[in-house]
């Protein structure tokens, strides 16, 4: 990954879900930003909003073409189909000009996904959002690794996004568990709420989560020896006794099915997701 790619990454981690404006003003000093944008998209460690840039027609339809009644198709579909056979190669949809844009755009979705047509996408010309992929949220938290040699000059800015997305979505790992328990033997499920309490503030304070601890840390380091049975109701009555606080989860962009899933469902309204210390 080069300077201008990692650069980019951490402008989107700044914006919320790590989605933004490709026109944002925090863009605006990347030269190729749309080069740099597609070649991320081509690794999946991005999307962005798409548009259909040029169109061809394939051998099947072609075929259809010749014999319109071998299989169902709408008069305006195969009208559609008909002009695009008439360019020698690649035509833009532009040049369709027999349809407003959107059942135009439309009617070419429906020819590529029956591959009668190649419709080739790009990154749409006014208004592109882009949008970190749960891949690209994986690649940094656990897979990035600066190349050797290379010296990039990140700024505090860049810095700062990145640490605060790594505080969010870094899970500790299982062989760290011992190191935030308390020193009582655990072994057995005799852990009383006051205990529990401690190990949720030591959690917050390690992982830097400004007292919104995510459920799921709780569990990796409780679950066992308790049950998540027992340690839901755990986390109830330390809420009824005023000394937490258990809150919904809004977005679940930044967090893998899997976490999210560590929640405690409720009947309406989101699980709660989120553990703070009163």
């Amino acid at each position: 990954m080069d300077t201008d790619e990692l650069k980019f990454l951490l402008k989107l981690l700044g914006f919320e879900n790590y989605r933004a404006s490709l026109s944002a003003n925090a863009f605006k000093t990347f030269k190729g930003k749309d080069k740099i944008c597609q070649k991320l998209g081509d690794r999946e460690l991005v999307d962005y909003t798409r548009e259909i840039a040029t169109v061809k027609i394939l051998p099947p339809g072609q075929a259809l073409l010749k014999d319109p009644g071998q299989v169902p198709i709408a008069d305006k579909e195969l009208n559609v189909l008909e002009k695009i056979s008439k360019a020698s190669g690649k035509i833009a949809p532009s040049k369709i000009t027999s349809l407003k844009a959107a059942e135009r755009d439309a009617i070419l979705k429906i020819l590529d996904e029956r591959g009668l047509i190649e419709a080739e996408t790009k990154i749409k010309k006014t208004k592109a959002e882009v949008w970190l992929t749960q891949r690209g949220i994986e690649y940094l938290r656990d897979d990035y690794s600066p190349n050797k040699g290379s010296n990039p000059v990140i700024s505090l800015e860049l810095l700062s996004n990145y640490l605060r997305f790594l505080r969010k979505t870094l899970r500790v790992k299982p062989e760290q568990v011992s190191a935030f328990l308390p020193t009582s033997d655990v072994t057995n499920k005799e852990i009383n709420d006051e205990e529990i309490l401690q190990i949720i503030e030591k959690l917050d304070r390690e992982l830097g989560t400004d007292n919104y601890l995510p459920i799921f840390h709780l569990r990796d380091k409780l679950q066992p020896p308790l049950s998540r049975d027992e340690l839901d109701k755990a986390l109830y009555r330390l809420q009824k006794n005023d000394q937490i606080e258990l809150s919904s989860l809004q977005e679940a962009n930044a967090y893998t099915p899997e976490q999210v899933d560590a929640g405690i469902p409720q009947k309406i309204g989101g699980s709660l997701f989120f553990i703070s210390a009163n």
